[in-house]
């Protein structure tokens, strides 16, 4: 599974979040009165898009590992193993919800953060498949240490 970031990963796109956030008045029903700001800061906003697509980072979880790669797939930044992740968590910004979005903490058995994935899009779902992936791969190692301990 491959997650990109939002724009909410990066400290300008938080700023940007915050401001589209600012005034949560909903004239009519309709939208919220401060997303008129997203519409004024469009030539701010979608350079940063493309920038981010073409030189930033990407997350793909394996059934080994969660790792973190360059955008064109270049070069992997970092990678922590599943067998080392003892809890995952979310932590949002305020900067991260126009963009609903999310920090995805991985935890070690000390509680320490092995590695944060800022701002994923629809984290809620990430975080459920990188579990699902730690749940899974922590069964196959117990059934498959009993099959070792039968021979």
């Amino acid at each position: 599974m491959t997650e990109y970031p939002s724009l909410a990963s990066m400290g300008i796109g938080q700023l940007l979040g915050r401001l589209y956030e600012l005034f949560p008045v909903r004239p009519f029903g309709l939208m919220k009165l401060s997303h008129i700001f997203a519409l004024l800061t469009v030539p701010i906003g979608l350079p940063l898009y493309f920038l981010q697509k073409a030189f930033g980072e990407r997350y793909v979880l394996t059934n080994r590992n969660v790792q973190v790669w360059t955008a064109r797939r270049t070069r992997m930044v970092s990678s922590v193993a599943l067998a080392d992740i003892a809890d995952v968590e979310l932590e949002q910004q305020p900067g991260h919800v126009f963009y609903q979005a999310s920090d995805i903490l991985l935890k070690g058995a000390g509680g320490q953060t092995l590695l944060t994935l800022k701002g994923v899009k629809d984290a809620g779902s990430f975080k459920n498949a990188i579990a699902r992936t730690i749940d899974s791969r922590r069964l196959v190692q117990e059934s498959m240490a009993q099959i070792a301990a039968r021979s």
